[in-house]
């Protein structure tokens, strides 16, 4: 059993005690991703779902993968009135390959500009 953890600073470093993925074997576990740094940072929560998705769609590529690939998704939201943005952003971009998904509201985030958070699982 082969355990990898990988950083990418396009996505900026983790300045906490985490790291961007682990593969194990033929699945790549994400950590939690948000617009934090983006321009999205500030903006709509669909926009901020938008400005994910570009970074879990980097980082799926770099492991020669795309948002296809999803297995699962954990999305993390703080306010039920973005849910309807939130759901059409993800919706753009699954296509056909709609992932098994949760959705947990929350309080709030580590930045309060922040409205959506999301860890995903990617299959090989």
């Amino acid at each position: 059993m082969t355990i990898s953890r990988q950083n990418f600073e396009d996505l900026g470093m983790p300045v906490g005690p985490y790291t961007h993925a682990v593969r194990h074997e033929n699945t790549i576990f994400t950590s939690g991703f948000t617009a934090f740094g983006t321009q999205a940072q500030a903006a709509s929560a669909e926009e901020q779902t938008h400005a994910t998705l570009s970074q879990l769609s980097f980082l799926a590529g770099q492991y020669g993968k795309t948002l296809s690939d999803l297995v699962k998704v954990t999305v993390f939201v703080t306010d039920p009135s973005d849910i309807p943005g939130i759901r059409h952003a993800l919706t753009e971009a699954y296509g056909k390959n709609v992932p098994a998904s949760s959705l947990v509201m929350v309080a709030g985030l580590f930045s309060p500009d922040l409205r959506v958070e999301m860890e995903a699982i990617f299959g090989l």
